[in-house]
């Protein structure tokens, strides 16, 4: 049974009201949904997620995320590492409320943007707003923390989309490098009030004097993305928690401090997403709560930035890349041998069955077929490419990076039921 800190459940109850923290104390005791976000990218996944009604590709049982087009929630929780599609970026396993930025994004985008997501790992969000920009776009995908940034690199260049820059950089280094963007999005480090059902370890880590901590570090960030947002541009803010601390009084603070422009998302009744929670702040605010809406916790708001125009102007966006480039630590994205739209078209493709890819995606060498040509092949599972290999005739060496590589020896025989390329 979870145990929740005492100073919690005063101060969410407070917040909430007794009747919705009831409400939400009852989500412990239900399976959390888990829901996977298809790559519209993907060759074959591209026909379910232009089709609202049509799951003939899902292998179990689906229901679609209201809020995002290419979401969906599974009867069940697939072992998605023994997946080959999932590594080959074919779906991103995320929690639904996450989700909703896609929603967000598809309101206001509507013209070639660049857009830069501060704090990014592990990818999630990035990869959702990769899914929706127009097509022109730049996508500049940051993470502070090395380690985490080298996971968000792994995820970016899986999902296949050129148009994105991986960089690991403090949000002050952004403010330094006068960069400009027409998009930020700030899911800022919080508190995590709102993974508790989903991760029972982030309940130690929570205290009242980290969510002081957070919130001021909070506005920190803000501040220097506020600098980097061109006029007339949209800085979004989310946060997986629920205190008032760390949401609605950030973004009144923000409104209040940049005279910024609260924009009203579109929203269903039957999506049951709450408002603000703050007595005297009747701001157009969304908030996810386990229990009333069907994912984990997530509060979200929009804000537009004065369209007054700034000294300097707006900058290009081949000037905005060759500045980042040259002032930020890039992270490459990526060179031949896991650049997809790269491997799927200019090298040799072998396509491998189940047993197969798994030996692969755990780094061992393999043995082609004898009229293989030697050289670089791209292995594939279903017809979607994998990654390299380097066929030398008795066997062909794995070129798959280590880090991204299958730890675990104990391999299932058969694949997860989760999807089955169908192609057109």
């Amino acid at each position: 049974m979870i145990v929740l800190p005492e100073d919690f459940v005063r101060e969410t109850r407070l917040v909430m009201g007794e009747e919705r923290f009831n409400r939400y104390l009852e989500a412990f005791n239900e399976e959390a949904p888990t829901s996977i976000r298809l790559n519209p990218f993907t060759q074959g996944v591209r026909n379910v997620v232009q089709s609202s009604e049509n799951c003939t590709t899902f292998l179990t049982p689906c229901v679609k995320v209201p809020w995002c087009e290419e979401g969906y929630y599974l009867s069940g929780r697939p072992q998605f590492t023994f997946d080959p599609l999932f590594h080959a970026g074919c779906y991103y396993v995320q929690e639904a409320a996450s989700m909703f930025v896609s929603h967000v994004l598809r309101q206001f985008v509507k013209e070639p943007v660049a857009m830069l997501d501060m704090c990014a790992a592990p990818g999630g969000k990035s990869t959702a707003a990769i899914s929706v920009l127009p097509e022109g776009s730049t996508l500049v995908s940051n993470e502070p923390i090395p380690t985490r940034a080298q996971i968000l690199l792994e995820n970016i260049t899986k999902w296949g989309w050129p148009g994105c820059i991986v960089t690991n950089n403090y949000p002050r280094d952004f403010r330094k490098a006068k960069a400009k963007f027409d998009v930020i999005l700030c899911d800022v480090p919080c508190s995590g009030e709102g993974m508790f059902r989903k991760d029972p370890n982030t309940i130690s880590e929570w205290s009242l004097q980290n969510v002081e901590k957070c919130w001021r570090l909070q506005r920190e960030i803000v501040a220097d993305a506020w600098e980097c947002l061109n006029p007339g541009g949209i800085l979004i803010y989310s946060t997986c928690t629920f205190n008032t601390k760390e949401n609605e009084e950030n973004v009144r603070w923000i409104m209040e401090t940049y005279d910024a422009e609260m924009l009203e998302v579109p929203s269903e009744p039957e999506w049951h997403i709450t408002g603000s929670l703050l007595e005297g702040f009747e701001a157009t605010v969304y908030r996810f709560i386990p229990g009333i809406t069907k994912g984990e916790g997530l509060f979200i708001s929009a804000l537009r930035k004065s369209s007054r125009k700034e000294e300097g102007g707006k900058r290009t966006e081949n000037t905005l890349t060759k500045e980042l480039l040259q002032k930020n630590k890039c992270l490459k994205i990526m060179d031949i041998s896991n650049l997809r739209p790269l491997s799927s078209f200019l090298l040799p493709q072998i396509d491998l069955n189940y047993s197969e890819a798994l030996k692969y995606l755990r780094g061992e060498a393999l043995v082609l077929p004898a009229d293989t040509p030697k050289g670089i092949i791209t292995v594939t599972y279903q017809g979607i490419p994998l990654g390299p290999v380097k066929n030398i005739g008795n066997r062909a060496n794995n070129l798959y990076p280590k880090p991204w590589r299958i730890k675990t020896t104990h391999l299932p025989s058969e694949a997860p039921e989760v999807l089955q390329i169908v192609k057109s």
